[in-house]
């Protein structure tokens, strides 16, 4: 038997301030972008915003449903829009953001399973990494270069030849 290790690094900044100001931009669109969220049902609302390749931007927020598994989630809602409105477009940065009504939002979320896999079909379809900014209304920031990274041995088109 051989075991094997996964690592990756990120980057921590203790505040928005300490970001380059494109991204300090991005993440607080991210922050007003929850404001469009529908969650009722939670009370979590989570805004996304990106950065393609050709300079537009493309925003989503989550979507909850009565019948909860039919609720999308930001990241998803904001992938949907961008191969809609600009197919084969590389998306070059992502931010997002949430605002917890029932406690804090001062730390960085990772996304969900099923985003992560969204997101490294994405960058798979695409030919180009998402670099990711994460973080809430406050507090520390996140900076991760490829949202592959979130998701070691992820299951992707190769395996289906």
């Amino acid at each position: 038997m051989k075991k094997q290790d996964y690592t990756f690094n990120f980057e921590v900044y203790d505040t928005i301030n300490d970001l380059k100001e494109e991204d300090k931009w991005l993440l607080n669109e991210a922050r007003e972008v929850t404001h469009h969220a529908y969650a009722p049902y939670s009370n979590f609302q989570v805004g996304a915003i990106a950065r393609l390749n050709n300079g537009e931007i493309v925003a989503g927020s989550n979507q909850e449903n009565a019948s909860f598994p039919v609720g999308l989630c930001a990241e998803r809602v904001l992938l949907a829009a961008a191969s809609s409105l600009f197919p084969k477009v590389p998306i070059d940065t992502l931010a997002i953001s949430y605002h917890n009504e029932k406690g804090d939002s001062d730390h960085p979320i990772s996304p969900c399973g099923i985003c992560r896999q969204s997101l490294v079909e994405y960058e798979s379809r695409v030919g180009h990494p998402i670099r990711l900014i994460l973080g809430g209304m406050e507090g520390k920031v996140f900076v991760i270069e490829k949202a592959e990274m979130l998701l070691p041995l992820s299951f992707t088109s190769k395996d289906m030849k």
